[in-house]
């Protein structure tokens, strides 16, 4: 998670943190998908409803905690922004247990719809951006060449430090795109 705010000087991190979505007591919860790709499908949707519980609590202890600290600083967060997967969805459970790719996408969306459920349960406005559309999208809404848009992004890391990797700093290009948008509304 990065939360980027505004200030006179720029773009600043607020905060930067790990989401943990995964339930340290269940090892099958890191691939839900995975662990019932043998089972029936009635038993696999129980399964991932219970899954999907524990990842859209354990999501939502960590966004609610998050926005109380931000707002004990005086910002308010008002939207998530979610990364989507290029991988096609398919139309039912049997399809995707049927494909180990449709497995390995299933996995990444199930975490990215728990993110998406606790984010709006706490109020949050929802953006959902493909990821391979992230630059093009954010050129056009900032208004900026890409390569300028990579240049500001990379330069946050004199902020936060190590690690500001590839999956932070398209987190912050994300949650720019949407500060961008909210002060157009």
């Amino acid at each position: 998670m990065v939360v980027l705010g505004k200030s006179a000087a720029g773009l600043q991190v607020l905060a930067r943190s790990r989401v943990e979505l995964i339930d340290g007591h269940d090892p099958e919860s890191k691939q839900p998908y995975h662990a019932v790709e043998m089972v029936c499908v009635e038993e696999a949707m129980g399964r991932l409803d219970g899954y999907m519980a524990v990842a859209k609590s354990m999501a939502y202890q960590s966004i609610h905690a998050k926005r109380e600290d931000l707002k004990v600083m005086g910002y308010r967060l008002k939207s998530a922004g979610i990364l989507e997967s290029a991988a096609r969805k398919p139309s039912s459970l049997g399809s995707i247990l049927a494909s180990h790719a449709a497995i390995h996408a299933a996995d990444g969306n199930h975490f990215r719809n728990a993110l998406a459920a606790a984010a709006e349960q706490d109020g949050l406005t929802v953006y959902r951006i493909q990821s391979r559309a992230l630059e093009g999208e954010a050129a056009a809404g900032l208004r900026r060449p890409v390569q300028k848009l990579r240049d500001a992004v990379a330069a946050l890391s004199h902020q936060v430090g190590s690690p500001w990797g590839a999956d932070q700093k398209q987190a912050a290009l994300l949650a720019w795109l949407i500060l961008a948008h909210y002060q157009q509304a």
